[in-house]
């Protein structure tokens, strides 16, 4: 009654919540870096606003340098889409009927190709209905602005005052379960943490290489097609198959051979080797718990349920249920209902025998050397 409950409260707060739960989760990335800072020697509201100062200046930076690079890269996309269609046509198609038989009739995508470019053609004027639908309601403009502004204050003070909150808290818990609690939590930090923050890096970091690599190879949607397979990567393997996939296809509309796909293909290799051997070992460490399924199915639950809130919310709660299951599973193999303790008579007289034999074989080896007379030195 009390998880449905709170799973209504939370599906009819969630416009309300959402700016504050990604406050949550900026201050949660940023204040172990906060305690780095202080303890060398650096005050909690210095160590606080060079943290703060540090996630302000990557969040300006986002919109300031990589929105332009995937507007242009957007813009070429979207110049070469009929030549795509025509390559899926006359190549494509042709191939998987000659070799799959899917089909008899090839299948027409001129429509397809024209509907397109018409849509395209028509994107600035509805840029420009869109932006006179927002200016008239003003009441979504000031909810945007709200929400924009509100995002860094509570994030400000939510890294400023983290461990006090978290002090406080473990002081309203009850005192006979308050090891067990802290535990549990201290198990959800590690894997959440750990998650987080290595899995983002490592994202960051394939995003880098795989841009930087198709751009030295000559590719013309380097940065878009760089980004995607970084984002997707953290399911293993999806980056790499997404980005050859797809760069693969660009690669060979670009020239209209397959010179450049061998290079496409190196450089998503030397990127899974970098992952496998450097990235993944150094920034996320073992394995965490969280299986790349059980976060699939986890983000789009929540976001089937409660939007953006629901997919900003589901790794925190996937996290908990892992360290949940994982203590439920450790009593469950203690308890009596598993059965750990009544081991069969049978077995406990084996055991018993082959202690007895390892025992006496210990005894006749020590005193074989007891008895053996020690060298004489010349």
């Amino acid at each position: 009654m009390l998880v449905a409950g709170s799973g209504v409260l939370l599906y009819l707060l969630a416009p309300v919540l959402t700016p504050f739960l990604i406050a949550a989760l900026l201050a949660y990335m940023g204040h172990p870096f906060v305690v780095r800072l202080e303890k060398r020697g650096i005050s909690r509201n210095s160590s606080t606003l060079t943290v703060f100062s540090v996630i302000s200046l990557l969040a300006l930076m986002l919109p300031i340098v990589i929105v332009p690079l995937l507007e242009r890269q957007m813009g070429v996309f979207i110049n070469n889409w009929p030549a795509y269609i025509d390559w899926v046509q006359r190549v494509a198609l042709p191939w998987v009927q000659e070799h799959v038989g899917f089909g008899e009739h090839s299948l027409n995508l001129d429509l397809f190709k024209q509907a397109f470019v018409e849509h395209w053609r028509q994107v600035g004027g509805t840029a420009i209905s869109l932006v006179s639908v927002v200016s008239k309601s003003g009441l979504a403009l000031l909810e945007w602005v709200g929400n924009l502004v509100l995002i860094p204050v509570v994030t400000f003070y939510l890294l400023r005052d983290w461990g006090d909150l978290v002090e406080h808290l473990q002081a309203l818990l009850p005192r006979a379960s308050a090891s067990l609690v802290s535990r549990l939590v201290t198990d959800c930090d590690e894997v959440l943490g750990t998650f987080m923050r290595g899995q983002l890096s490592v994202m960051l970091a394939l995003s880098t290489i795989y841009t930087v690599g198709l751009w030295l190879v000559g590719l013309d949607l380097a940065f878009l097609i760089g980004l995607l397979a970084g984002v997707v990567s953290f399911v293993p393997y999806l980056g790499l198959i997404v980005g050859i996939v797809v760069a693969g296809v660009a690669s060979v509309v670009q020239v209209h051979d397959f010179s450049l796909l061998l290079l496409v293909i190196a450089v998503f290799g030397v990127g899974q080797l970098l992952e496998g051997f450097v990235l993944t070992p150094w920034l996320v460490g073992e394995r965490i718990g969280l299986h790349p399924v059980m976060v699939i199915f986890s983000v789009m639950a929540g976001g089937q349920l409660f939007g953006f809130f629901g997919i900003l919310l589901a790794l925190p709660v996937s996290a908990v249920l892992v360290v949940l299951l994982r203590h439920a599973h450790e009593r469950y193999l203690d308890s009596s209902l598993y059965g750990a303790d009544d081991v069969p008579e049978s077995e406990s007289e084996s055991e018993s025998e082959s202690e007895s034999e390892s025992e006496s074989e210990s005894e006749a080896a020590v005193s074989a050397v007891a008895e053996t007379p020690p060298n004489k030195v010349e």
